[in-house]
């Protein structure tokens, strides 16, 4: 890649001036101007919606399937324990430090300048097999229906999508899905020294228990064992009240074996409890591993996985892979920091992907 070192200086330079704009989930505006302004300054059009930001390929060709190249703006809000500024970049022994460097401000800077590479004139277009879409979204964080759920139907046609995610750049080809559940256990207040009354903690222990204790039957080679956790559990009022409800939260984690409308059911169908979810919008994701851009990234020495992290991927309907500059255990971490040498091979491994030539 003969430009490799301005695109990587414009990714720290870009990503730098990301760091210092704080965009913690549904506050993106001014990261969001930033990204647009850089993408205008580079010649292409943007469009945008809420803090959305895309860019289309101006050499779109309709006879092409068409990838888009994504990631998140917006950041969690910084953790309690950072020994420096979250919101000063700090370049120290090759490490760049700050808030959302890693999750997903290396994915964000890189596959813009890929985008860029490959669409700054005919000659590389013709390098490629896919049209290219690069799409900035908000609220990733908070799966928020301002995010990319907004934008998606603004979108060409998408046949196949690459997620900028922090994955140390190995192609996470499955996806764990997110589905909230609420508990409630019904039972008849009364007086505790009488035994008066239905408790609703006794009401709710069999079926608390059986959460704990079920195993789905479907277990996926790649993401594993569908995971549901009680997290939180409310009841009573004073000691010598008997409740007469019980509250708690589900966590439920889909393999991509099930929907989250198949694992609701088998819930609700064991449960003597009330269960209601919040909804069923956040569902696991895949992709072929005969996919062509799977196959290459094997034949490209990548190991492909399963992710248990949540991404913009559960709302996408068609086919969809992290791969990212970065490491996922450093994401929402205090002292977050991307590495420049990743942001590199992030360049490289992008450009090589996408380019239909082999040498």
């Amino acid at each position: 890649m003969k430009q490799l070192e301005d695109y990587l200086n414009d990714s720290v330079t870009l990503l730098s001036r990301l760091i210092t704009t704080p965009s913690v989930s549904r506050e993106e505006k001014e990261a969001a101007d930033i990204l647009e302004q850089a993408i205008r300054s580079y010649g292409f059009t943007t469009r945008r919606e809420a803090n959305n930001v895309w860019t289309v390929d101006p050499f779109f060709d309709d006879r092409r399937p068409t990838l888009l190249l994504n990631a998140h703006i917006d950041t969690v809000c910084p953790v309690a324990s950072w020994t420096r500024d979250p919101y000063a970049p700090a370049l120290l022994q090759n490490r760049l430090y700050g808030l959302g460097s890693n999750d997903c401000g290396g994915g964000l800077v890189t596959l813009l300048q890929v985008f860029r590479y490959f669409c700054q004139d005919a000659a590389t277009a013709r390098q490629r097999s896919y049209n290219l879409v690069y799409l900035a979204s908000a609220e990733e964080e908070v799966s928020g229906n301002n995010g990319i759920s907004l934008v998606l139907p603004l979108l060409p046609p998408i046949d196949v999508a690459l997620v900028g995610e922090p994955t140390g750049l190995q192609p996470a080809i499955a996806e764990k899905g997110l589905m909230v559940l609420d508990l409630i256990a019904h039972g008849k207040s009364g007086h505790a020294a009488r035994g008066e009354g239905v408790n609703a903690i006794y009401e709710a222990l069999d079926d608390l228990l059986w959460l704990r204790d079920y195993r789905f039957e479907k277990v996926s080679p790649l993401l594993g064992s569908t995971r549901m956790t009680v997290t939180v559990v409310n009841a009573g009022t004073q000691h010598n009240v008997v409740p007469d409800q019980l509250t708690a939260l589900i966590d439920v984690r889909p393999n991509e074996l099930y929907t989250n409308e198949e694992v609701f059911q088998i819930i609700q169908s064991h449960c003597r409890s009330e269960i209601k979810a919040h909804s069923f919008r956040l569902h696991s994701s895949h992709i072929d591993s005969n996919h062509p851009l799977i196959r290459k990234c094997v034949s490209m020495g990548m190991t492909p996985y399963g992710s248990p992290t949540l991404s913009d991927q559960a709302l996408m309907p068609f086919p969809s892979f992290k791969l990212g500059p970065g490491e996922s255990a450093r994401s929402h971490t205090a002292d977050e920091y991307i590495e420049i040498e990743e942001l590199r091979q992030a360049l490289c491994t992008y450009c090589s992907l996408l380019s239909d030539e082999t040498d």
